[in-house]
Order: C-alpha cells, then sequence, then structure tokens
C-alpha cells in the first residue's frame, strides 16, 4: 500500500510524493546505481525527489549490503553488483537521453556504407534508424543488432565470432579483434562507460580491446554518450576523446564539460531528449 512520503528536494523545496517506503526507494537507488555503474547524489535526489541527506543515508545502507561504494559526490556499483546488470537493465537507464542521441547520430547514415555498431546499449536506440538509411552492411559483436535488424530491408548484418558472453550478449575475444582487423567500415557507432579528464574509459577490459579494434578499422567515428557519463569513474583507458570525429550528446550536459569537449577539436552534436 502506498505511502506519503514527505521530503525536502536539492533546491530546499518541499515535495509531497507518493513512496511505497524506504525499502523501495533504497531499491530505485541501487537499480539507477547499478544500471549506470555510477550515479551522482545530486541526479538521484532530483530524480527520486528527496533530499541530498536521504540519498547519503541510502547509500550507506546499500554500501553496507554490498551493492555499491561511496565516492564523493556520488556511489560506483561493485563488481558483483555490475554482473547482475543484463542488457536489458542497462538499456532501461537514460531511455530519453539514449533515443534523443541516437536519433541525432542517424544523420551520420548514409545509403552504401559499412556499419560498425559496438555491444553498447546506447547503440539499441540507433537500430530502428538503420532501415531508414539503407542499403548498409552492418557489422557488430552484439546479438540484440541482429535480432532487431536481421530481418530488416536493405541491411544486411555481419556478426562477429569469438567467445560469446551470455550477459552481454556479446562476442569478445582475440578472434573477434582478428575478424574486425580484416574489416573497413566507413562510420563507427559507440559508446563507453565514463568520459573524464578529455579520455574515453570503460569498466570493462575485455570490451575495451574490441572498441580499439573497432576505432582503428573505421574512416569516421561517432561517439554516443550520454550526460550522466561525464565525470564517472572506470578503470580502463579506452582513448582520448578527440580519437573521435564527433560526439553526439544530450542536453543534460553542463556548459563547462561541452565547452572542455568543444576545446578537444571535436565537433559536438547535442540532442534534447
Amino acid at each position: 500500500m502506498p505511502i506519503s512520503y514527505r521530503g525536502r528536494m536539492s533546491d530546499g523545496r518541499t515535495s509531497e510524493i507518493e513512496r511505497t517506503g524506504p525499502a523501495h526507494r533504497r531499491d530505485q537507488v541501487r537499480r539507477i546505481v547499478v544500471e549506470g555503474g555510477f550515479a551522482r547524489i545530486d541526479e538521484l535526489a532530483r530524480r527520486l525527489g528527496v533530499s541530498a541527506m536521504t540519498v547519503h543515508r541510502d547509500l550507506d545502507t546499500l554500501e553496507s549490503e554490498g551493492w555499491l561504494t561511496k565516492i564523493r559526490g556520488g556511489a560506483t556499483a561493485n563488481p558483483s553488483a555490475l554482473a547482475e546488470a543484463g542488457v536489458r537493465e542497462r538499456a532501461a537507464a537514460m531511455r530519453p537521453e539514449k533515443e534523443a542521441i541516437a536519433a541525432r547520430a542517424a544523420a551520420h547514415l548514409g545509403p552504401g556504407q559499412t556499419v560498425f555498431v559496438d555491444d553498447s546499449t546506447t547503440a539499441l536506440a540507433l537500430l530502428p534508424h538503420l532501415g531508414a538509411a539503407g542499403p548498409l552492411t552492418v557489422v557488430t559483436n552484439f546479438l540484440p543488432v541482429v535480432t532487431e535488424v536481421g530481418d530488416v530491408p536493405g541491411v544486411d548484418v555481419v556478426l562477429l565470432g569469438g567467445t560469446y558472453h551470455r550477459l552481454q550478449e556479446a562476442c569478445f575475444g582475440l578472434q573477434t579483434t582478428d575478424a574486425i582487423e580484416r574489416l573497413h567500415a566507413d562510420v563507427l557507432f559507440m559508446s563507453t562507460t565514463a568520459v573524464t579528464g578529455g579520455s574515453c574509459y570503460h569498466r570493462s577490459e575485455m570490451t575495451v580491446m574490441v572498441k580499439r579494434a573497432f576505432l582503428a578499422c573505421a574512416a569516421r567515428k561517432v561517439l554516443l554518450v550520454d550526460h550522466a557519463k561525464f565525470g564517472r569513474p572506470a578503470p580502463h583507458l579506452l582513448c582520448p576523446v578527440d580519437a573521435f570525429d564527433v560526439v553526439v550528446t544530450d542536453s543534460g550536459l553542463d556548459e563547462e564539460e561541452l565547452a572542455e569537449l568543444r576545446q578537444r577539436d571535436v565537433t559536438v552534436e547535442v540532442a534534447r531528449p
């Protein structure tokens, strides 16, 4: 039975919202952090309509349960928690932003192209746009791409081999990178876990190796990255952000981050969800 929860929002205003209790709210916090890998305290407070102090208490509880680690200004999901987040859970995070980013990025598609699509859930949002841009050849290591567009007229799909990882629903390893190196794409669409200090990072080493192979074999490189990924931590360096010709992000990115991107001689396109 829902109960009325009275909380103070981050801007000091008091809001009256419906909640099913603290346990339900903590579950929402856990899902947001695990789906994204990282979440800021102010963003959690805004999304849930509660105070930053309430979020701090929820994060303390979740940290004690082993779901996450609190860091300054936010929290990162622990590896064991990330292992439980599959493609569908990750795809649900920042969905409106991902759809807007993909719609804007679709302008870089053209008939006759060979297109690399990586295993990111941001790239999944691009799939509905592929048929309209055909004929295309789409090369990917990501099984959901095959299931979504394998029967779309005008779209030929090349599925890369390698070691299949069930949770990621994708192939990785030496066979995957070898197959990429024998190909060439007109354009690459890729995302990453984090953008920090002018560089892209990822939480998975095996994923980084495949992404680097894609980067080396594409003529034009488009990074699809929502605003929540800026400033978040991740351990493995992928590449400098200026390795991409275009960065497509959403209007939630703050002006300071946007200005820093543009100073790095990268074309930045901003999509509005």
